[in-house]
């Protein structure tokens, strides 16, 4: 007998039906939903993609029109222009390099275009191709080795600079002759009157004797001055002699010592660095020394003092000549060093040149330092041997 309270099978079925249809029809909503969704998103990328293109296609645009700006830029410069990969071959030239050059460079070692290609000058960086003289100048522009290599054609600035050289050396020449006469004129018309008076016959021997001697000693400083415009001319350069510090004031000392006695100045030596050996003209650098202690006592009056220092340190030798004169202004000390500048009436104004041109030519220099009334110091600066000899 059928329970009237329950459910058919059949109604069960129905009820199950219904509930699957119903979850299907919510999964079809929310598939045609995503669905929407995707198709809106797929919508906005396309959009997105066409906007990007867009930009990629005016950066392309725009690095094909640097590019070519770059290219024609490059053709157009004088300047050649050589690019290296990592293992130093060029990869790309400019005209102007392939023209510079004169050969066909690129896929060439560039170590070997320059063994084959350029020959070193003088002057550092600078090279001579053919009848060109260049400039090459190298900069790394990645990190895998590469570099690019600026090659200048400095043929006219190199002709220019040689004739503004020359000019300078010309104006050089015409100053110091107008300067040298100057110089002989004083001296010269003092001994054509001395020696106009040796003519007269009523003369008295012993004036006749004190004329003679003033016409040689005008005589002695005009063969002196044209000694050190020899010397000044000429230049100095760096001898092969070996010697001791020691020796080199001692040679000074023997040529200014009798004229300090004459004049009454006291010569005082410190000398901390006799052992200490130097190369060059012994000749040459005494001599210098001598012009400067010669320069010493001239500014010191009798009863002053010019003291001579020599000390070693950090491989170089300081040779300090100090006086106890009046000092030299600072208008003086910026020209002190000038061929024929001199504020002494009988000064030549070349010892002080001379002496600057010796120790440039040992790879030295000369420095002042002065104030009024406290004195001056010249210290001559000059490079030294590590190891010393023993004085002879």
């Amino acid at each position: 007998m059928i329970d009237a309270g329950q459910p058919s099978a059949q109604e069960g079925r129905a009820q199950e039906l219904q509930r699957a249809f119903d979850a299907f029809n919510q999964v079809s909503q929310a598939l045609t939903m995503a669905y929407q969704g995707l198709q809106g998103r797929v919508e906005s990328l396309t959009a997105e993609l066409a906007t990007a293109n867009g930009e990629l296609r005016r950066q392309h645009d725009a690095k094909e029109a640097l590019a070519e700006r770059l290219r024609l830029l490059l053709n157009a410069l004088p300047a050649g222009v050589i690019v290296l990969d990592g293992d130093a071959r060029v990869s790309e030239a400019n005209p102007a390099a392939r023209r510079i050059l004169g050969h066909e460079i690129v896929g060439e070692l560039w170590p070997a275009l320059l063994r084959s290609l350029l020959v070193a000058t003088e002057t550092p960086a600078e090279w001579q191709s053919g009848g060109c003289r260049v400039a090459i100048v190298e900069s790394p522009i990645d990190s895998t080795g590469g570099r690019i290599i600026l090659v200048h054609d400095v043929t006219a600035a190199h002709s220019l600079k040689a004739e503004l050289e020359r000019n300078q050396r010309l104006v050089a020449m015409g100053e110091m002759a107008a300067s040298l006469a100057h110089q002989l004129r004083t001296p010269l018309a003092t001994a054509l009157l001395y020696s106009a008076n040796l003519c007269q016959p009523e003369l008295a021997d012993a004036a006749r004797i004190r004329f003679a001697e003033k016409t040689t000693a005008q005589l002695r400083r005009l063969e002196r001055l044209i000694r050190e415009v020899l010397l000044f001319a000429r230049g100095e350069r760096a001898g092969s002699d070996r010697m001791l510090v020691g020796q080199l004031l001692a040679d000074a000392a023997q040529t200014v010592q009798p004229l300090f006695r004459e004049k009454s100045v006291a010569y005082r030596v410190d000398c901390e660095a006799a052992q200490e050996q130097l190369n060059g003209s012994r000749k040459a650098l005494a001599g210098a020394l001598v012009n400067l202690l010669e320069n010493a006592l001239q500014a010191c009056s009798a009863g002053g003092e010019v003291r001579l220092t020599a000390r070693a340190a950090d491989g170089q030798l300081r040779i300090g000549v100090r006086d106890t004169g009046q000092g030299i202004t600072s208008e003086v000390q910026a020209r002190v060093f000038e061929p024929f500048f001199t504020t002494r009436a009988h000064g030549t104004g070349l010892g002080l040149a001379i002496a600057l041109a010796v120790a440039r030519a040992h790879g030295g220099s000369i420095r002042l330092s002065s104030a009024p009334d406290q004195g001056s110091e010249f210290v001559l600066v000059l490079p030294i041997e590590t190891t010393t000899l023993q004085e002879e």
